[in-house]
């Protein structure tokens, strides 16, 4: 028999092997915390991408649509004729305005390559680049063509040296007209858009904000509070006499 002096049920014994209720178990240290997986992006489009990544793949598509369509081999090779243009033409004298043609065209092929190159013209979409790149090489092929006028009109007799540098600007020129060729591929399949400068047609309003059309000789409704507008030749009503006060007011009647 129990004895009678101990209260309540005895306690269950604590087995030896049992963590601490304080300490984590062991399988929770050997779970590491999750890295956030990427999401999925389409490999033709920029998506959802932003910061570096977008850089990333603005850089890589950026360049492979430069080189891959030819801009930067015509560009390239228009500068390298230019350059040695500029080199050919350093023993002999020259016109300056054939000097300042060379000079303005190399700085803006070296323009154009560096846009097209870092992928700058992705950030800048309110630049129309096929357009402006087109112009350029458009208003190139007249300034080179105008150079080839001016060094052959300017001197009597060319050296060898000179007669080459000319050609090679001619050679420019001509790469600047390819290019306009390769730009027409960007305008290839798009149609021209009719009918922008015509505004939209107004919003339609909705069924329970319309009001009821008024009937002639109807007058419409009057809200409570307001008095009625007074026609014109009328006089405005008088107002009701008060009523006499009462002389005895509390007196014997």
């Amino acid at each position: 028999m129990a004895d009678k002096g101990k209260k309540g049920k005895a306690a269950a014994p604590v087995p030896k092997d049992a963590p601490p209720p304080g300490d984590p178990k062991p399988e929770d240290k050997d779970q590491k915390p999750k890295k956030k997986e990427k999401s999925v992006q389409p490999q033709d489009e920029v998506g959802t991408r932003k910061g570096c990544r977008r850089y990333k793949w603005e850089f890589k598509d950026s360049n492979k649509e430069f080189w891959v369509m030819g801009h930067a081999e015509v560009k390239l090779l228009s500068l390298g004729c230019l350059i040695a243009a500029m080199v050919m033409f350093t023993g002999s004298t020259v016109h300056p305005l054939l000097t300042l043609i060379i000079t303005m065209e190399v700085s803006v092929f070296c323009f154009f390559f560096i846009i097209y190159t870092f992928a700058i013209n992705r950030y800048m979409p309110f630049i129309l680049w096929p357009i402006s790149d087109l112009l350029n090489d458009l208003f190139a092929c007249i300034f080179l063509v105008g150079a080839i006028v001016i060094g052959v009109k300017s001197r009597t007799s060319m050296p060898t040296p000179y007669f080459i540098a000319v050609i090679l600007i001619g050679v420019a020129g001509l790469f600047a007209l390819i290019d306009i060729c390769l730009q027409r591929k960007h305008f290839k399949g798009k149609k021209v858009k009719r009918n922008v400068l015509i505004p939209p047609p107004p919003r339609e309003k909705p069924k329970g904000t319309e009001k009821p059309p008024e009937k002639a000789g109807e007058k419409p409704p009057e809200k409570a509070g307001e008095k009625p507008p007074e026609k014109a030749g009328e006089k405005p009503p008088e107002k009701a006499p008060e009523k006499a006060k009462d002389k005895g007011k509390g007196g014997k009647k």
